[in-house]
């Protein structure tokens, strides 16, 4: 999709869902879900401490059951350095919250890396919307989860 055969609204639910990834992170940062404790490491957010922490009380809802029924690929190298859409690997996670959570940052992932051409429904505005639209929903209901919402909001 180039740029000028982006919609408005589409523009404004990308710039969202980057916004509240954004801050997602923030919030994983200040609630000390870090990647590493040790001290010098770089603050980097800790899905997996998170995920570790949340996974036995995490449920699904409409929209995490959405997000896996949306089935984002994730693009790989190939032969000959071919560049091919492949599942999300998921085998190796042993909760649905890891489920849910790596299908998210694929939504991230892809959309701002860009340069989707050829993946099955990526020039397709709807799915797009739809992708960007439940993966932010989703981003708000983890925030609640965890009780950090005054810092993904910013209010407290």
């Amino acid at each position: 999709m180039r740029k000028e055969d982006i919609n408005d609204p589409l523009k404004e639910y990308a710039f969202d869902f980057f916004y509240w990834f954004s801050r997602f992170e923030f919030a994983l940062k200040e609630n000390r879900f870090l990647k590493r404790n040790g001290a010098g490491e770089n603050a980097e957010p800790g899905w997996d401490a998170f995920v570790e922490r949340y996974a036995e009380t995490f449920e699904h809802t409409a929209e995490t059951n959405r997000l896996i029924e949306l089935n984002p690929k994730r693009q790989k190298v190939g032969e000959h350095s071919d560049l091919q859409w492949r599942e999300v690997g998921l085998a190796d996670c042993n909760s649905e919250l890891c489920r849910v959570v790596r299908l998210l940052k694929t939504i991230r992932n892809n959309l701002f890396h860009g340069g989707k051409h050829g993946a099955e429904g990526w020039d397709n505005p709807e799915r797009t919307q739809d992708l960007l639209v439940t993966g932010k929903s989703i981003l708000d209901q983890l925030a609640r989860l965890a009780d950090i919402e005054a810092d993904y909001t910013q209010y407290y």
